[in-house]
């Protein structure tokens, strides 16, 4: 009896997903950059700053339930590698259902919500009013949002990039426009933009479901027991619990180092925004890359094939620091020039300026914190993930405190420890998840130029 041959995994399998997915990246901030100008416009200050309280409310929101596309990407590369693909319907179905619950609930709670959410957030009377506006009609648009999440995670798993592109890049268009169109046409305001953002979830998921349907083998009727079955819809509840309080974990530290640098003062929360939008590019390159190896290496897992995954670890990894170095000789050489492109206060430029270094050190401890991300969500090991960023978020923590007296450059240093943290544990823990799941000796980081 021969054992199974598996095709290789090389470069050009990690750029045919990691490739659409930085593209589909850069659109997204366009979303922000347009609603501010277009609210802007309107020249009112309470209607910009509740736009902008309402937008982080629902990135973190939205960004807590991510793991509706990470869970389903990794449970259909593993379905796909594994040759079940009877039960890539399932799947999808599945991820519906559950998006469709967790959107009906945040409807159904959206008065309570509103108010914890907004008496946290602290806003004069002006912009509270204005993004409680946004956030009553915004939330009508989470069961659809989650749902494309499913369905861009289905089509992803099945390495379907290009389709995935396109529909998250109709999504951010449609938004653009019905933006502009209803708020500085229509003159509807604050509402019109979020009108918009309910529009385009909506159009992206009737779009969507149009998509899947070709692909779907089958459609989408899928037998009860199978839809039901109790030990898949128990490890899909396992799974999404741990990178559901994963994600919880890493918001509370952006959270917290936003708060801090906001009590620093203006021009020190001002500064770091513009070094944020820094962290942003790098994370557009990156989390591409944890998208190809949330695929290979679920596609790889499914398939037993323990040197298909081996090799997906060593070049998602091998290219993640290859763009990291560039995009940090990048920054270290033109880091001023955007500074001063972005800012036109001279006192904002000059503090920015100060911790420019900690933007060119953070893309390097990125890679890994990313790369093994991916590669933590293709195997499922949720719960080791889980554990690794709730220690993580621990160590960014004390970190602070032994650093708070250096002011901002403490909390940006243990901004860098968390990345560290985050990519070095799984890292330290990765030979042994890797030893235990193939029951091989074979560690990818032994002997490969990387461990």
């Amino acid at each position: 009896m021969h054992a199974p041959v598996h095709p290789r995994v090389g470069s050009r399998e990690v750029f045919a997903i990691a490739g659409p997915a930085m593209v589909a990246n850069l659109t997204t901030p366009l979303i922000g950059v347009v609603s501010t100008t277009a609210i802007g416009r309107l020249d009112d200050a309470a209607l910009l700053g509740g736009v902008a309280m309402a937008s982080v409310i629902f990135d973190c929101l939205f960004w807590l339930f991510a793991f509706l596309r990470m869970s389903t990407l990794a449970f259909t590369a593993q379905a796909l590698g594994a040759g079940e693909t009877h039960e890539l319907s399932a799947i999808l179905v599945r991820g519906f259902i559950v998006a469709g619950l967790i959107g009906a609930a945040l409807i159904a709670l959206r008065l309570p919500l509103a108010a914890v959410l907004f008496d946290l957030m602290g806003g004069s009377e002006g912009v509270t009013r204005a993004a409680k506006t946004y956030f009553m009609i915004r939330i009508w648009s989470s069961p659809f949002a989650f749902a494309n999440y499913v369905v861009l995670g289905w089509l992803v798993g099945q390495a379907r990039a290009n389709p995935a592109l396109l529909l998250q890049i109709v999504i951010n268009l449609i938004n653009m426009a019905a933006t502009i169109l209803l708020v500085l046409v229509y003159d509807t305001g604050i509402a019109g933009a979020a009108i918009a953002a309910l529009l385009s979830e909506t159009v992206g998921f009737v779009l969507g479901v149009i998509v899947c349907r070709r692909y779907a083998d089958g459609g989408f009727a899928v037998p009860y027991a199978t839809l039901f079955d109790r030990v898949k819809l128990m490890r899909m509840l396992s799974v999404n619990s741990d990178i559901m309080i994963r994600t919880a974990a890493l918001i509370a530290v952006f959270l917290f180092f936003t708060a801090k640098g906001a009590r620093a003062g203006d021009v020190t929360l001002a500064a770091n925004s513009v070094l944020n939008n820094f962290l942003l590019v790098s994370a557009f390159f990156l989390d591409g890359l944890a998208n190809a190896a949330q695929q290979l290496c679920g596609r790889t897992f499914g398939a037993r094939d323990a040197r298909g995954f081996a090799d997906s670890t060593r070049l998602v990894l091998m290219w993640g620091l290859g763009f990291a170095l560039v995009v940090a000789v990048l920054f270290a050489l033109f880091g001023p020039a955007m500074i001063d492109f972005m800012t036109a206060s001279e006192d904002v430029r000059r503090a920015a300026r100060d911790f420019l270094l900690f933007i060119v050190l953070a893309p390097v401890p990125g890679v890994f914190a990313f790369g093994f991300d991916g590669i933590y969500v293709g195997a499922t090991w949720a719960r080791e993930m889980r554990n690794l960023m709730l220690a993580s978020l621990a160590i960014f923590l004390a970190a602070w405190w032994a650093l708070q007296s250096f002011g901002n450059a403490g909390l940006w240093s243990a901004l860098i420890a968390f990345y560290v943290a985050r990519g070095g544990l799984q890292g330290a823990r990765y030979p042994a998840q890797f030893r235990a799941t193939f029951s091989s000796p074979l560690s990818p980081l032994a002997g490969r130029g990387l461990g």
